[in-house]
């Protein structure tokens, strides 16, 4: 079993995270920084996987891979013990990851200058995906209300009427962290069938959901409409796995699984590496017990943070996600600028957490604090933003 208190050295290992700080935050030298801003884990992944992984090492060839039904059979157990989704096998397409996922969906289904619905503040990539397609973001800012958000259904509304061609859905919300109620994913899928839009469901947090929560799949609510939405799910964010590169693609329709396969055909898109295909296969049969572990550490991370934070840092406001493992911490109550309050984080704390108006104007205010880190890792951390706002 894992241990979430083993504090694993990250540097020199090609990580985003700990070894791009310099180039991201344009300094010099960036050793003495502390990362919490990208959305990846400071913890081993599961024992299973890494198991697996050795054992498909010890085999000295690593030719072409394909992946077979014993995968498809993993991700869809796994779907229908955690989340009560009944799926088929032949609803599922193998991708490079999420962000890859949503290109492809955007290429095969929406042309150069057709409007794409997103509803900020969200992750970032919803507004540079398609603009650099060719395609034209419109906005529904979502309504803040005591630290949560929920959607403006008549500015939703509003926009869909413009002629959107796909709806993106960040399901459990990024950075947020609010799991969508199932009165709000019945209406969304009501407007967007009124008004004969595509939605894409970005689910990739869907397994980070603390008790007394729970996440609902976009395509459970629906019926005849269900064809209209495609789901992404991946193991990437609940096992820690981004660098192994692997996702999955839901779509009932047998029709656009189609245009999704001549899209990935089109840009040389094979199938995954035989890394990923085992590891994605393990995480999904033998992770379950890891990932209420995490569940845990990740619920105490949390309150420590936002009691810590709140406490000793005037005008901060902070409610505890209901998923995901990252902070949306309220920065206006302090008087500070988003330039102030970052220059005294990065120079004087040490410490590198991302602005929130990256994830869109509402956003601004706002930070994003990863907290899936050793506790000790975390009272670095704090204690850092403490020293940086003294």
């Amino acid at each position: 079993m894992t241990s979430f208190k083993q504090v694993i050295d990250r540097s020199d290992s090609h990580s985003i995270k700990w070894d791009f700080m310099d180039k991201v935050y344009k300094i010099e030298d960036a050793s003495d920084i502390l990362p919490m801003w990208v959305a990846d884990m400071d913890f081993a992944a599961p024992q299973a996987v890494i198991d697996a992984l050795l054992e498909r090492i010890k085999h000295p060839i690593f030719g072409y891979s394909y992946m077979d039904e014993g995968s498809k059979t993993a991700v869809q157990n796994w779907l229908l013990e955690r989340h009560g989704w009944q799926t088929q096998n032949e609803w599922m397409l193998f991708h490079h990851g999420v962000v890859p996922a949503i290109a492809s969906v955007i290429e095969s289904f929406t042309q150069k200058g057709d409007l794409i619905l997103i509803t900020p503040p969200v992750y970032q990539l919803f507004f540079s995906i398609p603009q650099k397609q060719g395609r034209q973001v419109v906005e529904s800012s979502l309504i803040e209300e005591k630290g949560q958000y929920r959607i403006d259904f008549v500015s939703f509304e509003k926009q869909l009427k413009q002629g959107v061609k796909l709806f993106i859905l960040c399901n459990p919300h990024n950075p947020g962290g609010m799991v969508w109620p199932k009165e709000t994913l019945q209406e969304i899928i009501r407007l967007c069938t009124k008004y004969d839009t595509l939605i894409l469901s970005d689910e990739i947090h869907s397994d980070l959901v603390f008790p007394k929560h729970k996440h609902i799949p976009l395509a459970t609510l629906a019926r005849e409409e269900v064809d209209r939405i495609i789901t992404c799910v991946a193991p990437s964010k609940t096992f820690n796995l981004a660098g192994i590169q692997a996702a999955v693609i839901i779509a009932t329709d047998s029709k656009k699984r189609e245009k999704l396969k001549e899209n990935a055909l089109a840009h040389g898109q094979m199938e995954l590496s035989s890394f990923a295909a085992v590891a994605l296969t393990a995480a999904y049969e033998d992770g379950g017990a890891w990932l209420d572990e995490l569940l845990k550490v990740l619920s105490s991370n949390l309150d420590y943070a936002i009691e810590k934070l709140t406490k000793a840092v005037p005008g901060l406001k902070i409610e505890k996600p209901q998923a995901t493992y990252l902070l949306w911490i309220d920065y206006r109550g302090t008087g500070y600028s988003e330039n102030e309050i970052m220059d005294l984080l990065l120079n004087k704390g040490k410490l590198a957490l991302e602005p929130g108006s990256k994830y869109g104007e509402t956003g601004s205010g706002f930070l994003r604090m990863n907290v899936a880190c050793p506790r000790s890792t975390l009272e670095d951390g704090v204690l850092r933003f403490i020293t940086a706002l003294a």
